[in-house]
């Protein structure tokens, strides 16, 4: 829990003063202690972090930076705080690709202003009947582009490498594995894990397609970080 605090400073602090051309947001599915389907009622009223929680990110597809996250409700107040925090962290014009979530269209506009463009990419999705007891994920049947803010450049509309992140973080934090019963009891270790995760990628993972850590890339740091240096 310390470790993942300092983490979180550490974010705050070093990651600012971005020039990024692109930023691709994503919002990525956890829960705290059950689904939101189980909740009860006096869970609902005593218990506001149970249930469903999402992750969101927002990455550079060239740095493969993640600029800015937060942990919380998929709702307008956590979208706001979330855009209103990447605002501060990147200087200049920048084009944002998100999904179809419709609390993204006036935080973009209000935090933004005119230098940032927006355009939406939605999946669409078709059902997958794998058999029965199986699971099977539904697969993309298209997709459409919807600009909602200034002149959109086409070439950077796209989600393609905040969802592959995804992929990643699914892969590397436990408690966002599905299926399992790996998951987080209280919202403080989750935001903890979550810190501590996207400090070590930025930071101490040497990304296999840049050779480098995205920190490095982005040009915050001049080395690539040990462990040791999260945690002293």
């Amino acid at each position: 829990m310390e470790t993942g605090q300092k983490c979180a400073q550490i974010l705050d602090e070093k990651v600012r003063g971005l020039h990024c051309e692109a930023v691709e947001l994503d919002e990525l599915w956890s829960f705290v202690q059950k689904k939101q389907r189980r909740l009860s009622s006096d869970d609902r009223l005593y218990h506001p972090d149970y249930g469903d929680t999402y992750t969101f990110v927002a990455l550079d597809p060239t740095t493969k930076m993640v600029v800015s996250y937060l942990v919380g409700k998929r709702d307008t107040a956590h979208t706001e705080h979330f855009i209103a925090d990447l605002s501060k962290r990147v200087e200049g014009e920048v084009q944002l690709s998100t999904d179809g979530f419709p609390a993204y269209i006036q935080a973009i506009q209000r935090h933004f202003g005119y230098r940032a463009s927006h355009a939406e990419l939605i999946k669409m999705y078709a059902a997958v009947n794998p058999g029965p007891g199986r699971y099977a994920p539904p697969k993309v049947s298209g997709i459409g582009i919807n600009p909602r803010w200034g002149i959109p450049d086409p070439k950077k509309i796209c989600t393609s490498y905040v969802e592959r992140n995804n992929l990643t973080i699914r892969c590397q934090i436990r408690r966002f594995t599905r299926l399992t019963n790996a998951f987080s009891k209280k919202l403080a270790n989750l935001k903890a894990a979550v810190s501590l995760w996207f400090c070590y990628y930025n930071f101490c993972r040497v990304h296999g397609s840049l050779r480098i850590t995205p920190g490095m890339e982005a040009g915050l740091t001049n080395s690539v970080w040990e462990l040791k240096d999260l945690a002293a």
